[in-house]
Parts: structure tokens; sequence; C-alpha cells
């Protein structure tokens, strides 16, 4: 008996002609080269219904994409094959080709989900409303069009820590440390470490450093006589102001963002490609050599 198709959902992430273009060109080959049922084809932003059955997630684009693409599947996330069409690509690193070139993999099962933490963003406002997001990459609070340093409050499992005098404040998940965590001067984290990195963004006492602890507590954050034009930015994408009575709260969600990797998949290897890492060769001339 012929084993069942291989159910997946294929998300565009983007309406730009590139994108669809690639998907037209990249279908029949799929379709060719492995027993496939696309169950469901939805472009940037559409939800995705929860009693949708799939094996599988294809996402054409770049790492937005994959984000936004979580954030489609809400709490119901099945594994996501990401394939690069934007630009430095952490999450979709696979090419159009290289994803050409794994389909028998693809096909036979050949590949590993590693899971990674994401995480909820509780928005409690000033009315006693909360606003509840899932995220993968990090909670921003920034100064935006206030154009001021914030004094930003920081509460871990309801222990005062201190208040950062900055221009805003980044808590990131390993899968977001490469992102705007790393433009800050965050550290670079491990995606598979169940931690959240806290990093200041220029900092008014020059002895402040990033923080590293649990993904296991509960992070607090709030603005002391925030400014209008204060915002809360998840994941790049969503964005809301924040006012002086308001509270973010930050922990680890239940579900977690799986992605496929084929063997052969190296965490650093990926760094070393993307950030053009490079190593230091020793020229000195050694005795007897």
């Amino acid at each position: 008996m012929p084993p069942d198709p291989l159910k997946i959902i294929i998300l565009t992430g983007s309406d730009r002609p590139e994108v669809l273009d690639a998907w037209a060109e990249l279908m029949p080959g799929l379709k060719a080269a492995i027993d496939v049922d696309v169950v469901g084809e939805f472009s940037r932003g559409e939800p995705i219904a929860d009693d949708l059955s799939a094996d599988l997630c294809l996402v054409l684009g770049g790492d937005g994409s994959i984000l936004r693409g979580c954030r489609q599947l809400g709490r119901r996330q099945i594994p996501i094959l990401g394939i690069n069409l934007g630009r430095l690509g952490f999450l979709a690193d696979l090419t159009m080709e290289e994803f050409r070139e794994n389909l028998q993999q693809l096909k036979d099962g050949d590949y590993s989900v590693a899971e990674h933490l994401m995480f909820e963003c509780q928005h409690r406002l000033a009315d006693g409303s909360t606003l509840t997001d899932l995220g993968l990459n990090e909670v921003t609070v920034t100064s935006g069009g206030s154009l001021k340093m914030l004094d930003i409050n920081l509460e871990i499992d309801a222990q005062p820590v201190t208040t950062f005098s900055c221009d805003g404040l980044i808590i990131s998940t390993p899968v977001g440390s490469t992102a705007h965590n790393l433009s800050a001067g965050g550290p670079i984290l491990r995606q598979d470490l169940q931690a959240f990195s806290i990093t200041p963004i220029c900092p008014h006492t020059l002895t402040v450093r990033p923080i590293v602890d649990s993904a296991d507590r509960t992070y607090a954050l709030t603005v002391s006589d925030a400014p209008e034009g204060v915002m809360v930015v998840i994941d790049g994408q969503i964005r809301r102001p924040v006012g002086p009575d308001d509270r973010l709260v930050i922990k680890r969600a239940t579900p977690t963002f799986k992605l496929v990797r084929f063997p052969g998949h190296s965490y650093y290897t990926t760094l070393h490609r993307k950030l053009g890492w490079r190593g230091q060769l020793d020229y000195r001339e050694r005795k007897g050599h």
C-alpha cells in the first residue's frame, strides 16, 4: 500500500511578483518529485484555520516571512521549512536550488525538526484590558517618535531588577538574538538555549550591559513617565503605543517554533556564512616546517 502523500501548507509570505513567480516555478517540480498534497496556499497575513491538517509548512520569502508565518499558525505550530527569497536568511537559509537538491530527503523523511523557544507578550493597558501576542524573535520598547531617553523599569519574577535609562530595551529569544538584539550589541545565543537576552539600546550608563536569564522566568516592563510616541514592537511587525500606566509581561509560550533541518546543517556554519566570519590564518614561519 503506497504511503500517504505529504500534506503541506504554502505561505508565500509576500505578494511581491518575484515570490509568486518562484512558487509558480517550484510547484510543478515539487509535485513531480514527491507525492505531495497542497492543503492550503496563503499569502501575507491570512489566518490559517485551526482544523487544517498538515505535516509541513513551506514558507517562501525571508526570515520576516517565517516570523509572520508563525503568527499565522498561531498556537498550532507545525514544522516550518523556509526557502530564502530575501536577504540574510538565518531561519530561511535554503536557496531554491538547495531545496530542490533536498527533495528526496524530504520525501524519505530524512530530516530533523528542531524546537525553539517562543514567547507570549501580554500588553496590560491602563484601562484594564490586555492584548496578547505570540512571538518568536523579540519584544522591543523604543522611544520611537518621542525622541527622548526613557526610564524603563525591569522586574523578573515580580522582583525589581533595575531601571534602564536608554533609548529602548530588547527582550530577545535565542532565535531573535541575531536580529535587532545583535545590532544593539547583545549576545548571540545558540538557538536551542532556553533563555532570554535583555539588551538596552544606547544606555545612558556605560556600565549597563546585556543580561541573559532563564526562559522559565517572567519579565515585566513599565516605562516611567512615558512620553507620547513610545512604542512596543513585537518581531518588528506589530507596533503599539505604550503609556505610563501600561505594563508589558513577557514569558515563555506553550507552543514552540518547529524548524526543519536537513542533515549536515550546522548552526555555526550558518553564522559563519551569514555574518561573514572568517578564520584567522597563521602566516608566521614555523621552525622545522
